[in-house]
């Protein structure tokens, strides 16, 4: 049975939220590590300043920072996996997170927090994305070689969350409740621009329970992740992933999978034309077998600044390969590694792997603190003779019985306010049309439906 924490931690939301409204620069971070609170050096003092400086030295070089997290979310689900009189399916998701980050002069620093992700309500109980009731989430140490403004060099080892690029194939999984994690090695170089990072990690086994997780004592993540910034031209990145599974499931079969993946982005961000252009190609060995997969990602936009509500029009399209013929020893399905978990909707039923989308949205920004987005995207299997799989990329459900390519077209619609740098409420529906494949798959089939409404405070 999950454990529940009282109502008390929202009060203490709302109070630190009035105690910090005066803005001092910093704004929170997608990675909490990377915030740096350093210019409260010599600053005027109130509670939650304190918290983000605490001086531990008489010069006051070593300091600790304090933050968190509370998010609470309430979401509905019906019919969720395409089955008719499913019926309906409602959970209450909740996560807590402390960080302690200490601070030795400009060279060595510390970081620990931990994390606690709860669930409850599920007539099926919670998946391993819902709920680890308590977990050391980071805690490594960091010593900077070289720590000038123009060029830095450092070294981080133990437990730590990565997110590189647009999540397509690293990601923090911000969207679920457990964060991603690994633990192990990495060196981070950065000037002002190129930057340069090189790992070995291995992802540990997440468990519902306290302190239950459990390392693979082995490496299943390692490689190089640059990008080079090219005025008025746009961001390039390059990078190579190395990355291993003992009893890694496709169509194909189950074996040891052990796969390289070379990759390049070419993105830009920002008023006028949004561009964002992909490709990775993978190879490697499944059991006795090769490796020959690929995906290709385009999306281009466009933001009108000077037009009410300033709208961005985006058109998205991603082909990633399948498996050409089950049980002939070769596989061609892509493996998209530690994807972003919400990276074809909200409630996504269907993942990165075997699928061709088109992926048209709009975006609204009605005041400077209310955005609203919608979504269409329309599905299809890459190859007939390979089935489709699940937001991690894990194996869902066999596809060569089928002769029929569409799998279905998701509807969304969401709205984000943003109350200040601190607190948040974010609301969205979805709604899954399914095509003819999941109709082959499901003979009393259903569209699906689903809705949540999230609440985060991070201070």
């Amino acid at each position: 049975m999950s454990i529940s924490y009282p109502h008390w931690t929202i009060i203490f939301a709302f109070c630190i939220c009035n105690l910090s409204t005066d803005a001092f620069g910093q704004s929170i971070k997608l990675m909490r590590y990377d915030e740096d609170y350093s210019s409260l050096k010599d600053s005027s003092r109130n509670f939650y300043k304190a918290l983000k400086f605490m001086p531990l030295s008489a010069d006051k070089n070593v300091y600790v920072t304090f933050g968190g997290e509370i998010r609470e979310e309430f979401g509905g689900k019906i019919n969720e996996d395409w089955i008719k009189d499913q019926g309906f399916n409602s959970s209450f998701l909740q996560r807590y997170s402390l960080y302690a980050d200490l601070n030795f002069s400009k060279r060595l620093r510390f970081f620990a927090q931990i994390n606690s992700a709860l669930e409850n309500g599920s007539k099926y109980g919670p998946s391993p994305v819902d709920e680890d009731q308590l977990a050391v989430q980071n805690l490594f140490a960091e010593y900077r070689i070289l720590n000038r403004s123009g060029n830095k060099l450092a070294v981080r080892v133990g437990r730590q969350e990565i997110n590189y690029g647009s999540g397509r194939l690293i990601s923090v999984r911000e969207g679920t409740t457990v964060r991603q994690y690994f633990t192990g090695a990495k060196m981070m170089y950065a000037s002002p621009k190129f930057t340069l990072d090189a790992f070995a990690l291995q992802a540990d086994e997440v468990n519902f329970g306290v302190f239950d997780n459990k390392p693979s004592h082995q490496a299943n993540l390692w490689g190089v992740y640059s990008n080079l910034n090219i005025e008025k031209s746009g961001n390039f990145d390059f990078y190579y992933l190395g990355t291993r599974r003992d009893h890694a499931e496709f169509e194909e079969g189950i074996a040891k999978e052990v796969r390289h993946t070379l990759a390049t982005r070419y993105w830009k961000s920002g008023g006028g034309f949004i561009y964002n252009l992909e490709a990775a190609y993978q190879f490697g060995k499944f059991g006795n077998g090769q490796i020959n997969a690929w995906t290709t990602a385009i999306e281009f936009g466009y933001l009108f600044e000077e037009t009410k509500f300033k709208p961005s029009i985006n058109l998205r399209n991603d082909y990633i390969s399948g498996d050409k013929k089950a049980g002939d020893g070769k596989l061609q399905t892509f493996n998209p590694l530690y994807p972003k978990g919400g990276y074809f909707g909200f409630n996504p039923l269907i993942g990165p792997s075997n699928l061709i989308d088109l992926h048209p949205y709009l975006t609204l920004t009605i005041t400077d603190q209310l955005t609203v987005q919608a979504d269409v995207v329309f599905n299809w299997r890459y190859s007939l003779n390979d089935g489709i799989y699940r937001p991690s990329g894990n194996f869902n459900t066999t596809g060569s019985f089928s002769n029929h390519r569409f799998v279905g077209t998701t509807y969304l619609l969401s709205a984000d306010y943003q109350f200040n740098d601190h607190l948040s409420i974010s609301c969205g529906g979805q709604y899954f049309r399914v095509g003819s494949f999941i109709k082959d798959l499901v003979p009393q089939f259903a569209n699906s439906k689903f809705f949540n409404t999230q609440i985060s405070f991070k201070f």
